[in-house]
């Protein structure tokens, strides 16, 4: 069994700025990407940014210059600090590991933080 817990979401004025945490933990052996989406109402869930077990990184063209995703492979933990913050960037946020873990390949997702952003 393996677990991702959030946190960090929460509400912003427009130009703000807001960090978000996930903790993997449980039954992992390994840990290879390590990403965020997110999922506006009534949107499908999209890829805000991913990075390698080697730190080589990927985000929406939305993001960049704006949102900064690391990682604390010690810690199994990924983070992402968004800046800048739009209106537009409002979503529930999910991270997503994966890896292998003890019994199987890993592909797990977190529970989801809320991000609001006021303007």
């Amino acid at each position: 069994q393996v677990q991702l817990v959030e946190s960090g979401g929460g509400l912003v004025q427009a130009g703000g700025a807001l960090r978000l945490s996930c903790v993997a933990s449980g039954s992992i052996v390994r840990v290879d990407a390590m990403g965020w989406y997110r999922q506006a109402p009534g949107k499908q869930r999209d890829l805000v940014a991913a990075i390698t077990s080697g730190g080589s990184t990927n985000y929406a063209d939305s993001v960049k210059g704006r949102f900064t995703i690391s990682r604390d492979n010690v810690k199994n933990t990924v983070y992402l600090q968004m800046n800048s913050l739009k209106p537009e960037d409002t979503a529930v946020y999910y991270c997503n590991v994966q890896g292998l873990g003890t019994w199987k390949t890993l592909n797990a997702w977190g529970q989801g933080t809320l991000v609001t952003v006021s303007s």
